[in-house]
């Protein structure tokens, strides 16, 4: 890398329930803001964009140094949170005060990012549930954004019948209700210093609550609906050897909403779950620096 990542801003983002998420802040790099147009105005306004960067199941924002220092290279602003019982944000591990606040808190974060960059554009880009909760974002029109990153999303958990039936009941009678979520993380990636680093990490956790699970059990069905009419221009990145989530659901939403042509595909057939995380993870990131740059090119 030309510079040295610089260290994000770290802040608290109260939510209207009084409960706070952990925000990084990161500008974009100095050689980017001696290239970009000198009348912008803001923070970070001299960014080609700000990118959101939301978080997977059990894991935390920090985890994303890899994909922050690529594009904060490239010339973009970065901002990731710890969702909501998660990673150094308030709340029970794996739990939710209700069923949509995931998507309620990324709005949060979006909100903060635009204020402080008034008129740059802004790109979310999920992985694995974040990736269910910026998709649900868009498809319910919850915020307005310029582009939508999906990492191997979790449209598809791969639930049994009777798994879908107990989720059906179990947040009206156990609300509070938190389990170990069952993923393999033998299957994040085929990196074992990566498998090794998430199990080391303090912050990392195995908790899901009954919300929570309806949550990822349920929303991919309303993605799936609205994938027709899909309004963002979106990159769809997914593992073809995803154990920890169906491939086989990003493959039917980049179907259902190719006649729109919003969404470019890629499927990485050998890849884990964890693709920016994988030994062979060059291919993602260009296929990702290719999209960012068609929309967003450099001054």
């Amino acid at each position: 890398m030309s510079d040295p990542l610089p260290l994000p801003q770290r802040v608290s983002l109260s939510t209207p329930d009084g409960e706070t998420l952990v925000l990084r802040r990161l500008p974009a790099s100095s050689a980017s803001s001696a290239s970009s147009a000198s009348g912008a105005s803001g923070a970070h306004s001299s960014a080609r964009a700000v990118i959101v960067v939301v978080h997977g199941l059990g894991e935390h924002a920090g985890r994303y140094h890899a994909v922050a220092e690529c594009l904060h290279e490239w010339g973009f602003a970065v901002w990731a949170h710890d969702h909501h019982g998660h990673g150094e944000s308030s709340g029970a591990r794996g739990g939710l005060p209700s069923e949509l606040r995931l998507v309620d808190d990324l709005a949060l974060v979006i909100d903060d990012a635009r204020r402080l960059n008034p008129g740059v554009p802004l790109v979310v880009l999920g992985h694995s549930l974040g990736g269910l909760v910026a998709a649900s974002l868009v498809a319910r029109h919850v915020r307005p954004v310029d582009g939508l990153v999906l990492s191997s999303p979790g449209l598809d958990p791969g639930l049994s019948g009777v798994q879908k039936a107990l989720l059906a009941v179990l947040p009206r009678i156990a609300p509070n209700l938190r389990v170990g979520n069952g993923l393999d993380d033998n299957y994040l990636s085929h990196d074992p210093a990566v498998v090794q680093a998430y199990r080391d990490d303090p912050l990392t956790h195995d908790r899901i609550g009954s919300r929570l699970a309806r949550f990822l059990a349920s929303e991919g069905a309303t993605v799936q609906q609205r994938a027709a009419h899909w309004p963002v221009p979106t990159l769809l990145l997914y593992a073809g050897d995803d154990h920890l989530v169906r491939p086989v659901a990003s493959r039917a939403f980049a179907a259902a909403a190719a006649p729109s042509g919003m969404v470019e595909a890629h499927g990485f057939d050998t890849l884990y779950h964890e693709i920016f995380n994988e030994l062979d993870s060059e291919p993602v990131f260009a296929a990702l620096q290719r999209w960012l740059d068609a929309r967003f090119p450099p001054a």
